[in-house]
């Protein structure tokens, strides 16, 4: 059976405060969130909350494994739950769009890493930066923002938000 992250936090002599199940409740609902994301939606319910005990927040759960985060573009690392951790994102440099990926889509390169190079992939890590298919079919220049289009990492409209993506704990 597997714990949830309440039980986690209490059998490792942790309190869950209502900043940690904030903060964890934004993560689990924003899916791929800045820290100034999360701590916009945790200030919803909670306007004493600020930034700086987000970010401690954010610190503890990943050091916990609660937690994973990962870097979308050139910005703040985004974060999502741990257990949710198990893909590859896709960033359009386009109109900045997210689409996570199975790790088996990956699979072949990951493959020949390994033969090639010896060298072991951390797929929870991995984020392919290129263009997606509805910014291919406008013909927008590839690496050109479309006009309005958000920046790389910032979420655009149906996509999810940009935020903790997939890191092992100890990565950067």
């Amino acid at each position: 059976m597997t714990r949830t992250w309440h039980e986690e936090l209490r059998s490792r002599g942790y309190r869950v405060t209502p900043q940690r199940q904030l903060v964890l409740e934004a993560i689990n609902k924003l899916e791929h969130a800045t820290p100034e994301d999360i701590c916009a939606d945790v200030q919803r319910t909670a306007r004493g909350v600020n930034i700086s005990t987000v970010y401690r927040t954010l610190e503890l759960l990943e050091q916990l494994a609660l937690v994973t985060h990962t870097h979308l573009g050139h910005g703040a690392p985004t974060y999502h739950l741990a257990a949710q951790a198990d893909h590859v994102h896709l960033v359009c440099r386009d109109c900045g769009k997210v689409t996570e990926v199975s790790p088996d889509t990956v699979g072949d390169l990951v493959n020949a890493l390994d033969h090639e190079h010896g060298f072991e992939t951390d797929v929870g890590h991995l984020t392919v930066f290129g263009r997606c298919s509805a910014c291919r079919v406008r013909g927008a220049s590839p690496g050109a923002p479309s006009p309005g289009a958000p920046s790389p990492g910032a979420p655009s409209p149906g996509a999810p938000s940009p935020g903790a993506a997939s890191h092992r704990a100890g990565s950067s």
